[in-house]
């Protein structure tokens, strides 16, 4: 299949925390109007608005995933769609293209990250072979390791449910990268819609259980890394209690 970069040129949307409350400037609360950018270009109409932030939006995409483009070439592909004119490839040849493009820079990232973050897998490692000796930890036949807080007394979710939780995330190192308990609202998702190592361990836990999980980088976020906090090969720590199954 093509890279889901490559085909949400027409379904790009601004991403959206749900859980995240708008942050209001103290000091100025009204907004800007469009043409009052940094770079000084001005827009005249909402069309030019968004035209630009399509660009802006797919660039950034591409750029994320150290990707390099001819801009030129880009421009002129765009605008032959658009406008209707012939295309110089057929819809296939782009397919296969993009794939094996996209196969060649996943391929040269992944090797990037083996070197530049190694030290992150040997740390996580270390991390969980010291925590594995402690009486109160559990670990399952896939390394995920966990510790009860609370145990429940409800039924158990399957990984066709969805789930209501509450939850607090850190790096090994004691950083927060995400909590719920920070913001104060419960997070609801399928229990088949997050890492590996959450899968596992919400199948394992009765509803109103709480418990500390410690996960390994390949049950997590692996190579790839999550973002910006989370960095490739990080192992993460997450204390999660379980509100309810949601019907």
């Amino acid at each position: 299949m093509v890279s889901s970069t490559f085909i949400s040129l027409a379904q790009t949307k601004v991403p959206v925390n749900k859980n995240t409350k708008p942050k209001i400037n103290s000091v100025a609360t009204k907004s800007k109007s469009p043409d009052a950018t940094k770079s000084g270009m001005k827009f005249n109409s909402a069309l030019d608005s968004v035209s630009y932030a399509v660009g802006v939006l797919v660039a950034q995409n591409f750029k994320s995933q150290s990707v390099t483009l001819n801009v030129e070439m880009v421009a002129k592909g765009f605008a032959s769609v658009m406008t209707g004119n012939k295309l110089s490839m057929t819809e296939a040849e782009c397919q296969n293209i993009m794939n094996t493009f996209m196969m060649k820079n996943q391929e040269r990232q992944a090797a990037e990250n083996a070197k530049q973050f190694f030290p992150n897998k040997e740390a996580g490692e270390k991390f969980l072979a010291d925590n594995k000796k402690k009486d109160s930890v559990m670990t399952t036949a896939s390394g995920l390791q966990y510790k009860v807080i609370k145990m429940g007394t409800g039924p158990k979710p399957l990984a066709t449910d969805k789930v209501k939780t509450h939850y607090h995330g850190t790096l090994i190192d004691g950083s927060v990268f995400d909590s719920s308990v920070q913001r104060g609202e419960p997070v609801s998702f399928p229990v088949s819609g997050v890492i590996p190592g959450w899968v596992e361990a919400l199948q394992l836990m009765p509803v109103g259980s709480k418990w500390k999980l410690y996960i390994p980088q390949e049950l997590a976020y692996g190579v790839r890394g999550g973002g910006q906090t989370i960095k490739p090969y990080s192992a993460l720590v997450f204390e999660v209690e379980l509100l309810e199954i949601e019907k």
